[in-house]
C-alpha cells in the first residue's frame, strides 16, 4: 500500500506540533492550497518585523513611482515591473500542483498607471496607510492572487531566511540542500534583483518555502474591489462634511438606479471613483478601524482550510487505498478519467465518503473545494493531470493526458448551480473542441433530494439520462446508513 504523503510535515517527518508551533501553515506539496498573503495582514500587526515588510512594499512602490516617469526601456521593466510567481510556497490557484501564472504585461501596466492615479501620494497619505490592494479596488482585472504574488515576492527574503531558520533548527540535514535563489532581494544601490543562497527543504530538485500562518487569509484581501462594490453605495453616509455628503447623495441618485445590471451598476462606480477619489480612502479608512475583525476572521478561514482539506484528506486517501482501487491504473486517459470519477462516486455514495464532503450537513459550498479535493485525492498516477488548462476558450477543472494523442476533460459542477443545464448543452462539447479531445466526464454532486430531482429533470430533459460519461454522485448525508454498520 503507499503510504500518503501529501503535507510538508508528512513528506519531511516533521512533528505537526513542532510546525504548528513555530507558525508555519503545514503546505500540500501535491497541490496548491487557496490560500494568499494579505499586506492588509502585514499593515495591522503587532510585529515589527511584519510592519517593517509592509514598509518595504511601501519603499519599492516609491522606487516604482520616482521611475514611472522617465522612459523606460523594455528590460526595465521587465525587471521592476514583471515577476514571477513564487511557486515554492506552494499557496494559491493552481489546485494541483503549483504553477502559477506570472505577473506579466497586464500587471505591470495597471501597476503603472495606478503610480499616476490612484497610487500617486503612496507614502505620503495624510488620512490613511499606503496600500497595494488600492490596486484591485481600481482594477477588475487584479485580483487577490496579483495582489498575494506581488507581496510574496517583494517579502521573500524573509519567507526564506523564515523558512531557513525552521529547516537548521528541526529538520535532517539530509533533507535540506543550499538553493541559489534569483531575486531574493532588491538592491536600491544598483537597482537590481540580488541572488542569494538560503539552505532550505529540497523537493524534486527544488525548494521550498513556508510562511507563516497569521500571514494569510483564505478568502479576498481585507481591502478588495468586491468588497468595495458590496459596500460602496454606503459610503455617503460615513462622510463627516454635510455639504460633501449631500453632493455624493445626490451624485449617486443619478448614476445609480432600480433594476441596474450588475455590469452597470460597477461601470457606475468606477466613474464615481474617478469624480469622487476620495471615497477610495474613506473606505480603506473604515477598514484599518476594522483591523482586529481582519486578523480574527483570516485565522478563522485558515483554521477552517486546515480543517476541511489537511486534515479531510489525510483520512481520505488511506480509507480509498483499502476500499477502492482508485490508485490503480487503466489504460487510456478516458479509462482513467472515468475509473477514477466511478470510484469516486463509489467512495462517496457507498463507503462513507460523504462524510468528507458533507460534514453534518455542512457541504462544500463551492464548485472549487469539490475540485480541490478531487485534486488532493489523485496524487498517485502515471497520467499528466492538470487543473483548469485555459486552452483559449475559457478553463476546465481537469485535463487528463497520456502523451499529445490521448487526453480527456473532466467537469465538476454542483447540482445547486443555476447554470447546470446550460452547462451541459454547451460548456464542455466548446471544451472539448479547444483542447482537441472528443472525450470528457461530466461529474454533477448532489447534496440534498431537490438536487436529485432537478439534475434527473434535466439530464431527461436534455435526453442524456444514460449517458456514461456523466456521472451523478448522491453525496447526501440524509439517506446513508454508515457503511461500517451494514
Amino acid at each position: 500500500m503507499i503510504e500518503p504523503r501529501i503535507y510538508f510535515s508528512e513528506h519531511f517527518g516533521v512533528s505537526a506540533e513542532t510546525l504548528a508551533a513555530y507558525g508555519a501553515f503545514d503546505i500540500c506539496i501535491v497541490s496548491d492550497l487557496p490560500m494568499f498573503i494579505d499586506p492588509f495582514l502585514l499593515f495591522t500587526s503587532e510585529k515589527p518585523e511584519y510592519q517593517a515588510l509592509h514598509q518595504q512594499i511601501v519603499i519599492y512602490l516609491q522606487f516604482l513611482q520616482k521611475k514611472s516617469g522617465s522612459e523606460l526601456s523594455t528590460g526595465d521593466i521587465k525587471n521592476w515591473y514583471h515577476f514571477k510567481e513564487v511557486k515554492q510556497n506552494w499557496l494559491g490557484f493552481t489546485v494541483f500542483g503549483n504553477g502559477g501564472h506570472a505577473l506579466g504585461e497586464t500587471f505591470a501596466k495597471s501597476l503603472n498607471s495606478s503610480l499616476g492615479d490612484i497610487l500617486r501620494n503612496v507614502g505620503k497619505e495624510e488620512v490613511v496607510g499606503t496600500h497595494l490592494e488600492k490596486l484591485a479596488i481600481i482594477g477588475p482585472r487584479v485580483g487577490r492572487d496579483c495582489v498575494s504574488d506581488f507581496t510574496t515576492n517583494l517579502i521573500k527574503h524573509y519567507l526564506l531566511r523564515y523558512t531557513e531558520k525552521f529547516a537548521r533548527d528541526h529538520m535532517r540535514e539530509e533533507d535540506c540542500s543550499s538553493f541559489s535563489v534569483p531575486r531574493a532581494a532588491f538592491n536600491y544601490e544598483t537597482e537590481t534583483w540580488e541572488t542569494r543562497t538560503y539552505f532550505l527543504p529540497e523537493l524534486r530538485d527544488d525548494f521550498v518555502i513556508l510562511t507563516p500562518v497569521d500571514m494569510l487569509t483564505r478568502d479576498d484581501t481585507w481591502i478588495s474591489r468586491e468588497d468595495l462594490l458590496r459596500r460602496f453605495k454606503g459610503l455617503p453616509a460615513a462622510v463627516e462634511d454635510d455639504q460633501t455628503r449631500a453632493q455624493l447623495n445626490n451624485y449617486f441618485s443619478r448614476v445609480f438606479y432600480k433594476k441596474q445590471t450588475i455590469r452597470d451598476r460597477n461601470a457606475a462606480i468606477d466613474r464615481v471613483i474617478k469624480e469622487f477619489p476620495e471615497l477610495v480612502d474613506l473606505y480603506i479608512g473604515l477598514k484599518e478601524e476594522e483591523g482586529e475583525e481582519a486578523k480574527a476572521s483570516s485565522r478563522e478561514k485558515t483554521d477552517d482550510t486546515h480543517e476541511v482539506l489537511v486534515r479531510q484528506v489525510k483520512l481520505a486517501v488511506p480509507d480509498l487505498q483499502g476500499k477502492t482501487d482508485f490508485y490503480g491504473r487503466p489504460w487510456t486517459s478516458y479509462d482513467e478519467a472515468l475509473e477514477r470519477v466511478l470510484c469516486f462516486k463509489d467512495y462517496i455514495e457507498n463507503k462513507d465518503g460523504y462524510r468528507v464532503i458533507n460534514r453534518a450537513g455542512r457541504p462544500f459550498s463551492q464548485e472549487v473545494e469539490v475540485q480541490l479535493f478531487f485534486g488532493l485525492i489523485w496524487c498517485y498516477t502515471d497520467f499528466d493531470v492538470n487543473r483548469e488548462p485555459n486552452n483559449g476558450r475559457g478553463p476546465v477543472d481537469f485535463k487528463v493526458s497520456y502523451g499529445s494523442g490521448d487526453k480527456s476533460l473532466i467537469e465538476f459542477k454542483l447540482a445547486s448551480n443555476s447554470s447546470l443545464k446550460r452547462n451541459l448543452e454547451k460548456q464542455v462539447s466548446i471544451y472539448e473542441a479547444a483542447n482537441g479531445t472528443r472525450q470528457s466526464v461530466k461529474v454533477i454532486l448532489c447534496y440534498t433530494a431537490e438536487d436529485q430531482e432537478k439534475t434527473a429533470r434535466v439530464l431527461t430533459e436534455l435526453d442524456i439520462r444514460n449517458e456514461p460519461s456523466i456521472v451523478v454522485i448522491d453525496a447526501r448525508s440524509d439517506n446513508k446508513p454508515s457503511a461500517s454498520k451494514a
